[in-house]
């Protein structure tokens, strides 16, 4: 019976992935890619030529079964998303939970998730977080941000470009005008940046200069 590696890859720049990602990646038998053409690109980068499988959150459900049994035989697995930690608001929970039920080892690699250094440089209170990942977009969002509006540990989101307006327009209603609010896109880009005020400043600079580039938000939690 061999193992599953559950490898983070950039979010970005390519040098922030690790000696030991590479080697793994090189090593292993066979590699789960969310997007085969976007992981194609990495593993080209860094001359990996293990064979890749499409693993993503439309076939996860159907390919498990098949996943256990190459590892039961011997296979190596490694698992990426197409930046970051796998598991993280990307498939990879429940092949993990598959393996932890069949007996087969998990080796989860640390490197690249992109809320933690949206987190620590927002200048929001980082000692109690909760991770929400990405609101409901339409059952269950109004009652999700009710609840989260009492919340006093700083919230992280993710959220695309697109829906950013909507989302920090929300945050205003739910949350207040004068909540405290950090978006970070683009991270570790070139063109990074930053934008920090209360809910109602964060989206009068949006609504003026739509965004662009992957986003996190991070949202201080209720003053008690």
């Amino acid at each position: 019976m061999s193992k599953l590696y559950i490898v983070p890859t950039p979010i970005g720049n390519l040098k922030d992935i690790t000696f030991r990602a590479v080697e793994v990646l090189k090593d292993v038998d066979l590699i789960l890619a969310e997007d085969t053409r976007t992981s194609g690109k990495l593993l080209k980068h860094f001359e990996i030529s293990t064979h890749m499988q499409s693993h993503h959150m439309h076939n996860e459900h159907k390919t498990v079964e098949n996943i256990i049994q190459k590892l039961k035989s011997g296979t190596t697995v490694a698992l990426i998303s197409d930046a970051g930690t796998p598991a993280i608001s990307d498939p990879g929970f429940l092949l993990s939970r598959a393996c932890i039920e069949n007996g087969i080892e998990v080796d989860c690699l640390p490197g690249a998730t992109a809320f933690v250094p949206a987190l620590v440089n927002s200048g929001l209170p980082n000692d109690k977080f909760i991770f929400e990942g990405f609101l409901p977009v339409k059952k269950g969002r109004q009652t999700r941000l009710l609840l989260l509006a009492e919340e006093t540990r700083t919230i992280i989101f993710y959220e695309s470009p697109h829906k950013l307006i909507k989302t920090l327009g929300h945050f205003c209603e739910y949350f207040g005008e004068d909540r405290e609010v950090s978006v970070s896109r683009e991270l570790t880009k070139l063109y990074e940046e930053t934008i920090r005020g209360t809910a109602k400043e964060v989206l009068e600079h949006y609504t003026n200069k739509p965004p662009k580039g992957e986003i996190v938000i991070i949202v201080g939690g209720k003053k008690k």
